[in-house]
């Protein structure tokens, strides 16, 4: 361990204080606007990452284990108890059949990608991780490193890195597409557009206390039982997989009761905003500027590969673009941003598909990244 630092590795208290206090800053500042151009895991990434850097904290530390090894596994549950697959595939519609045809032009995109990227030895691990991201969001991203077993903050951070920054860059141009007149009418125009709207996304409960602790109790539970099960068939890495499993099914069974557990998301994105504080925390900038151009290059083609496969199958199904661009945001994002999409382009009907196919994804994409990783190994 580091012991020429500011805060040593066995300052436990302080580090968890900086950990804490870098989640809490990012999202504070995701809310100005400087900071809404970024987002409240890449400015936590960045806080650690300057402070570990700087020999303010070490980049390896018992606390960060902690992070990994119990923060992660109770994030995950915490923010799938919404993904009800009966609501999903009864509802979601035409934004479910170009939400699918993305998720296999995301997974052509990986093996292109992975056949023309070198990245090491590692990478088979690095490819699993961003199929994963590109299918289901950044809550995939943890997932799959933790049950392919990449630990390395240094490649985490640059991934990171090189994601949000294609990601920002593929967000522009879906915003984009709509507008594109020659584009538009290659396709059905069955979505209508809401020119007087004061919020269309419907509010959800509450937070309370007895909600959260609720919430932490049945999150907590399904990690004893998924870990439980990995330990005794004597599979090592697959306690994310299983607890990801029983999650999606207690949520299909029991959605009603499920979705009433206010609270559970928010404190969901809190544990997620520690373990990006752990990934800066943990990254060595030479490795990130070695490393992070050649994964810019890497999930650049994945997503190209993404959105010709998407566009395609969207012509050949006629849908409307606005469904393609939509679905195309759930692989990319997750619930959220294609939701704040759907909200911003005022298409009022896509919103609940937007929420329920980003939803899937979440459920889902961790297995397939996972399964692709091993394939390509």
């Amino acid at each position: 361990m580091e012991t020429t630092t500011l805060i040593t590795a066995d300052q436990t208290w302080a580090l968890w204080a900086v950990l804490l206090s870098a989640g809490a800053f990012g999202l504070w500042a995701e809310k100005t606007r400087w900071g809404s151009r970024l987002s409240g895991a890449v400015i936590a990434i960045g806080t650690t990452f300057v402070l570990s850097n700087l020999r303010v904290i070490p980049s390896s530390a018992p606390a960060y284990d902690v992070v990994w090894g119990y923060l992660v596994p109770l994030a995950i549950p915490l923010l799938l108890f919404k993904a009800d697959l009966k609501r999903i595939l009864r509802e979601s519609g035409p934004t479910l059949m170009a939400f699918a045809a993305g998720a296999v032009g995301t997974v052509a995109g990986t093996w292109i990608a992975y056949r023309l990227v070198p990245l090491g030895e590692e990478g088979w691990k690095l490819a699993g991780i961003f199929c994963a991201t590109y299918i289901g969001g950044s809550l995939n991203y943890m997932a799959a490193a933790e049950a392919l077993e990449l630990r390395s903050g240094d490649l985490l951070a640059a991934g990171i890195a090189a994601d949000n920054l294609v990601m920002t860059l593929y967000f522009l141009v879906l915003f984009a597409l709509p507008s594109v007149v020659w584009l538009r009418r290659r396709y059905a125009d069955r979505v209508e557009v809401v020119h007087d709207v004061d919020d269309v996304a419907a509010a959800g409960p509450g937070i309370t206390l007895g909600g959260m602790a609720t919430s932490l109790a049945v999150a907590a539970a399904l990690c004893a039982v998924g870990y439980g099960l990995a330990s005794w068939f004597g599979w090592s890495s697959a306690g994310i997989l299983l607890v990801t499993a029983l999650t999606v099914g207690v949520a299909t069974l029991r959605a009603g009761w499920m979705g009433r557990l206010a609270g559970a998301h928010e404190v969901g994105v809190l544990l997620m905003q520690v373990f990006f504080a752990a990934i800066g925390a943990s990254a060595n900038i030479g490795v990130v500027l070695r490393v992070g151009p050649v994964l810019f290059v890497f999930a650049a083609v994945i997503l190209t590969v993404h959105l010709v496969t998407i566009l395609t199958a969207g012509r050949l199904l006629k849908l409307d673009l606005a469904e393609i661009v939509i679905a195309s945001n759930a692989n990319m994002g997750g619930p959220t941003t294609a939701a704040a999409m759907a909200v911003a382009r005022r298409w009022e009907t896509l919103v609940i598909p937007a929420i329920l196919c980003g939803t899937l994804g979440y459920a889902v994409a961790t297995f397939i990244g996972v399964a692709v990783g091993h394939w390509l190994r």
